[in-house]
């Protein structure tokens, strides 16, 4: 098993008896077509596809165990926050996993490493490599420390509030144009970066916020907007 592969051992937490499928998951489609098919393993849809069911179980199982007093409504609308496309991709980012993903040469161009689908796809094509690898243990100690156990400390399902959501809709309502979210730096190691976001509406705002995520980052920009909106714009408060 190369080095590569070694390291993606290390960030799921478990070590496979059948590196071919931990190679399969990390096989993007566009390698497949651009290389021939006897050099590498299949792709990782497959995967993905038993991925998503894996991660969609657990996440249901996880919830249930957490909030007891949640109604079928909640836990439905909590778990679709848990699973879907951005809330993957923000954590394979924050693990690093795509500089660990196989492209072709178009999709490596076109910055296919940080795409937030194709991330995604990644994860979940993880978690069905050690459901098949290893069975459901695994998948359930992974998930829960790259993406449960995140989102609850975070606040994510338990109604924290949404300054960005909050600074659009003052943003709409005044008739300013849509807020403009940038990461201006990075910094520390891969399992302990730290994200500068700086949020703009020409003419308007500037603001800043730095956290764990860029999804904090952009909350914490968008909070200090919201402040200084309101600090020169006092209308939408008094109507």
């Amino acid at each position: 098993m190369d080095s590569r592969l070694e390291e993606l051992e290390a960030i799921l937490g478990h070590r496979f008896r059948k590196s071919l499928l931990l190679e399969r998951a990390a096989t993007h489609s566009s390698a497949v077509i651009e290389i021939a098919a006897d050099s590498i393993p299949e792709d990782n849809e497959q995967l993905e596809f038993l991925g998503d069911a894996v991660v969609g179980m657990l996440a249901s199982e996880h919830l249930l165990a957490a909030f007891p007093a949640w109604t079928e409504g909640h836990l439905s609308r909590a778990r679709a926050r848990l699973v879907n496309t951005a809330s993957l991709a923000e954590a394979a980012e924050t693990l690093g996993l795509g500089r660990y993903i196989k492209l072709g040469r178009g999709e490596e161009k076109t910055g296919g490493r940080r795409k937030p689908a194709l991330l995604a796809d990644m994860f979940e094509a993880l978690v069905g490599a050690l459901y098949l690898d290893g069975g459901i243990e695994p998948a359930r100690q992974f998930i829960g420390r790259a993406l449960l156990t995140p989102a609850l400390a975070q606040g994510e399902l338990l109604g924290r509030a949404d300054h960005k959501s909050e600074l659009q809709e003052l943003l709409q309502k005044n008739g300013f144009p849509a807020a403009q979210y940038q990461i201006v730096q990075e910094s520390g190691p891969d399992h302990r970066k730290t994200f500068l976001v700086e949020v703009s509406v020409p003419g308007k705002v500037k603001a800043r916020g730095s956290g764990s995520n860029k999804k904090e980052s952009e909350q914490l920009a968008a909070q200090q907007a919201l402040e200084q909106l309101r600090d020169v714009h006092t209308g939408p408060q008094n109507e």
